[in-house]
């Protein structure tokens, strides 16, 4: 059986604007009893922006204005998050972490003989499939907690202690807070939702230029990078052009139910005449109906100008608002031939776009509203198919990320 799998990003990741004037998050740690909490990693969901509490639990960053996730974490305590916007002036919060069920340095793992196995499918659509994946390691896998629904068909999977992910393809140290992984074998969707922190590795001279280039690569062509050009109206120029797609119910498909009772019957007919030609013909035949489409593809050629898809929310946000759903071609490189032909499927294969990635949008929440760095307000907003649905955290950048200037 094959599988098809739209993917849905839900990473909580923060949102600045282009403003430049930066202003101070300060704040204070302690427990529920009061006592201070010095060490407590202070971190920006999404970005390469952190610190640590003092001996007195105090701590502060710089931030730009802009709408931001913020995650505080001790060995031993629950995690805290809170969302914060930075408009015009220094913010102050006070934090008391609640202490964990989980004693210290203990780790809860429920014997289960399928669990490698589940780690196994996680890791293939968490970090993803693409050869950068195949230079990245779960540090410490035993902080996830997974199970699987076999009446739901459902691999859930989360952690309350920080997953360490070592991308040695990019150069980062991620460290992520995972609050919901799912993967549904009904409808075919992944999703997930969390925390991600990014640090640079340490490495020669040589590695980082590799990384740079790397990392480089992983941006060109990505969502925060289409997004950036929608902002800033240059799509077309870094590489994007947009279609409009529309998929219809197939009207000549036969009802599931029919068609499973027929592979049934005939399954059934074949256990007494195994060497009755007509009965295998016949479920032969119903297995192909089986395999006919659910829906029609209509690619509609004429190219969407960003100008009259983009629209000015306020000085910092901008949206976009569409029917149908968007095929974004980037022209700038070539479909990965290590992509399986699962997260093709859907995808209109037309000779114009046989050299060209291609990607889907599918809106859900309408409009969805962006920024300047091309983060996405409400990343619940858009489902994602095609290249952009492949390529998962082992090819993923901080939001601060910026490419370098063009000689």
């Amino acid at each position: 059986m094959k599988l098809y799998f739209s993917f849905l990003l839900i990473s909580f990741l923060p949102f600045i604007s282009i403003a430049q004037q930066k202003y101070s998050l300060s704040g204070k740690v302690t427990d529920k009893k009061g006592e201070v909490l010095p060490g407590t990693g202070v971190f920006i969901s999404g970005y390469k922006i952190a610190t640590s509490t003092n001996a007195e639990g105090y701590f502060n960053l710089n931030l730009p204005v802009g709408n931001f996730d913020i995650l505080i974490k001790a060995v031993g305590y629950k995690p805290f998050t809170k969302n914060l916007t930075v408009v015009d002036k220094n913010l102050s919060i006070a934090v008391s972490l609640e202490e964990s069920t989980i004693a210290l340095n203990e780790v809860v793992v429920r014997p289960d003989p399928n669990r490698e196995n589940y780690i196994n499918i996680f890791k293939d659509f968490f970090l993803g499939t693409t050869p950068n994946s195949a230079k990245c390691k779960l540090l410490n896998p035993s902080v996830l907690n997974v199970e699987y629904n076999k009446e739901e068909r459902v691999l859930n999977v989360d952690c309350s202690e920080l997953l360490i992910i070592e991308n040695k393809a990019l150069g980062y140290e991620i460290k992520y807070l995972i609050k919901n992984f799912q993967l549904d074998y009904k409808t075919n969707i992944v999703y997930y939702e969390g925390y991600p922190y990014y640090k640079d590795l340490e490495g020669s001279d040589s590695k980082k230029l590799k990384w740079a280039e790397a990392r480089l690569a992983s941006y060109n062509g990505s969502p925060q990078h289409f997004f950036k050009s929608l902002y800033l109206n240059n799509s077309q120029k870094e590489g994007f052009n947009i279609y409009e797609l529309v998929k219809q119910e197939n009207k000549n498909r036969l009802p599931d139910s029919l068609i499973k009772e027929k592979i049934k019957q005939f399954k059934h007919e074949i256990d007494y005449y195994p060497n009755k030609k007509e009965y295998q013909d016949s479920l032969n035949f119903w297995i192909g109906k089986g395999r006919v489409s659910r829906q029609i593809i209509i690619f509609k050629g004429e190219e969407i100008l960003a100008d009259t898809l983009v629209h000015q929310q306020n000085k910092n946000v901008k949206y976009i608002n569409f029917q149908n759903i968007l095929t974004v071609e980037y022209q700038n490189e070539k479909p990965d031939i290590a992509m399986g032909n699962s997260f093709k499927a859907g995808i209109p294969r037309l000779e114009k776009f046989k050299d060209h990635q291609l990607s889907l949008l599918n809106l859900l929440i309408r409009p969805v509203y962006f920024y300047a760095n091309g983060a996405i307000f409400n990343p619940k907003s858009l489902l994602f198919e095609g290249t952009w649905a492949w390529e998962k955290i082992a090819d993923s950048v901080p939001m601060d990320y910026l490419p370098p200037l063009s000689k």
